[in-house]
């Protein structure tokens, strides 16, 4: 083996291809026909979109094994540790297993030139093709057309939300990115699109492949109750659902979402009302306004554009606070700080800055100009040189009824999620 150990093999498939991000599937899909020429052999749900991800992959695998399904789950990026990116039947694989489909990897691939993401995708999937599943569930890492996933076939497409993100490989307006997402579709194969105010460009690239295409709010709905919830569907109602116990109220439309997906799928994986419901609450996803501790209350949210930003507002503002709202804040450079900022100003009372540790992070400078350019006075911008020491100061400064949200990047909260 090239290496025993699993942070030297990232160490090193981070120097091996010269770019970071490489879009296409011609490399990637050469390496996969070489270690598995045959079909995972298993359901593939595949699941874009710039929000919501996440949310719609927990939803699926919660229920989905609440009914008794092995279930495979390909998520990125981690929070804290690389083992949360590929889990089989509720377990996040060990440093041993993903080193040894790492070599696999590597010895099928010869001399092709792998980047990080395409090599730990190959290893995901490797790893489902063993484990004899009854249903895989893939998250796109960026944009779908030509995304290292993209070389499985799904046998359902979620499109969760489209909004302006990743512009420089993507697009600079909503059509074009959802062209690029829509190109997670397969002729003939049905997608659901989760979202409101869908580009034309997904209904364009449906109509063009025969996909049958179910959207929120025309071919399925939810409604709100007092005690729950409603998931409405011409053939197949769900009625009296308990709320999902991840926060926010946009986590509904993810669930209704999900909801959608596996009704699409009922004749080869049935399910009862006992799974959807246990499923509904034991879908768990961190950092995403992932509440912890109390005296202060430290508030985890993974939200780094405008579109998540409004969800992160809003769900602040729903939350009873009679204190001071602390932020512990960075970006990466190459996202839209001013957008996030603007969105997010009016709930912040402080902020604590700093560096995030990635080759792609917004010096504090930068943070600290786009605050000034919002309004943020400089007695309440705070530098520090990493986030243990900015949070460490944002929970001495917090008093009672304060409380801290972290936001602004995986990174971020997963170098805070690693404090508390």
């Amino acid at each position: 083996m090239r290496f025993d150990n699993l942070d030297d093999w990232l160490n090193w498939q981070s120097t091996l291809y010269p770019r970071e991000i490489e879009l296409g599937l011609v490399r990637v899909g050469e390496v996969w026909r070489q270690l598995h020429p045959a079909p995972l052999g298993c359901k593939v749900i595949t699941v874009a979109g710039t929000n919501g991800k996440g949310s719609c992959v927990a939803f699926l695998e919660a229920i989905l094994r609440a009914a008794g399904y092995r279930v495979g789950c390909y998520t990125s990026p981690h929070l804290v540790r690389y083992n949360e990116r590929i889990v089989i039947d509720g377990e996040p694989q060990s440093d041993r297993s993903i080193c040894e489909a790492f070599e696999r990897v590597d010895r099928a691939r010869g001399d092709t030139p792998l980047t990080y993401f395409e090599f730990g995708t190959l290893a995901a999937l490797d790893l489902f093709a063993a484990a004899a599943l009854d249903v895989v569930v893939l998250e796109v890492g960026l944009g779908g057309r030509l995304d290292a996933v993209n070389i499985i076939d799904p046998d359902v497409a979620l499109i969760t939300t489209v909004d302006i993100d990743h512009t420089d490989w993507l697009g600079h307006n909503r059509e074009q990115i959802g062209r690029e997402k829509a190109g997670i579709m397969r002729q003939g194969r049905p997608v659901v699109y989760a979202g409101s105010d869908m580009p034309a460009s997904i209904g364009e690239a449906a109509e063009r492949l025969g996909a049958r295409l179910l959207r929120a709010g025309e071919d399925y709905q939810w409604r709100r109750q007092e005690q729950g919830w409603e998931w409405l569907q011409a053939e197949h109602p769900r009625y009296s659902l308990p709320l999902p116990n991840m926060r926010g109220a946009f986590q509904l439309q993810n669930a209704a979402a999900a909801l959608m997906v596996l009704e699409l799928l009922r004749d080869e994986l049935p399910l009862d009302q006992r799974a959807v419901r246990f499923g509904l609450q034991e879908a768990q996803l961190p950092g995403r306004f992932q509440v912890l501790g109390r005296d202060p209350l430290v508030i985890l949210d993974v939200a780094h554009n405008a579109q998540a930003a409004r969800a992160l507002s809003d769900n602040l503002g729903d939350m009873f606070c009679h204190g001071r709202t602390l932020a512990v804040f960075s970006m990466l450079a190459d996202k839209a700080i001013d957008q996030v900022v603007k969105i997010l100003a009016p709930r912040i009372d402080e902020w604590y800055l700093f560096q995030i540790d990635a080759g792609r992070a917004a010096p504090v400078a930068q943070l600290e100009q786009v605050l000034g350019e919002q309004g943020v006075e400089a007695s309440r911008r705070h530098r520090f040189e990493h986030v243990a020491a900015a949070f460490t100061a944002a929970r001495a400064a917090a008093g009672e009824g304060d409380r801290i949200v972290v936001f602004g990047s995986f990174y971020a909260v997963g170098d805070v999620a690693k404090l508390v």
